[in-house]
């Protein structure tokens, strides 16, 4: 049997955790640089939440947050042994009082399905990249 998920607010200690789960992802851009994801996940107007099991950290995820009207999901990923057991909408459910905002934006390429069975408005988005910049470098 499976300990229970539990969620809470990210601390500097949940950083290894959190890198180990964007490697297995294949998420270079955090997990090949320990300093610039720690700024990232503790920057100003960022609201990060970690899903954990037996102090195992399972998922997590990072809002950046006007604190107002408007969020957006920035990262969000879950252990794959533990995907479809609630722990993503329960990030999202603890994550969203937190945020102070009324909506939460994202853009997904890999979860699609998972998103729409949230209550959503779809709406057509974008990601933009410097000039020069080749779309597979992040």
């Amino acid at each position: 049997m499976r300990s229970p998920i539990e969620f809470r607010a990210y601390q500097e200690g949940d950083l290894d955790g959190v890198l180990a789960l964007c490697r297995q992802e294949g998420w270079i851009s955090y997990a090949d640089d320990r300093d610039r994801a720690r700024k990232v996940f503790t920057a100003p107007g960022v609201v990060a939440v970690v899903a954990t099991t037996s102090s195992h950290i399972i998922g997590f995820a990072y809002f950046q947050t006007d604190r107002a009207i408007q969020a957006h999901l920035s990262l969000l990923v879950v252990e794959q042994t533990y995907r479809r057991l609630g722990a993503a909408k329960g990030i999202i459910s603890y994550a969203f009082p937190l945020l102070g905002a009324t909506r939460v934006d994202l853009i997904t390429d890999t979860a699609e399905a998972f998103y729409r069975s949230l209550s959503h408005k779809a709406e057509s988005g974008f990601r933009l990249y410097p000039p020069g910049t080749s779309v597979s470098d992040s």
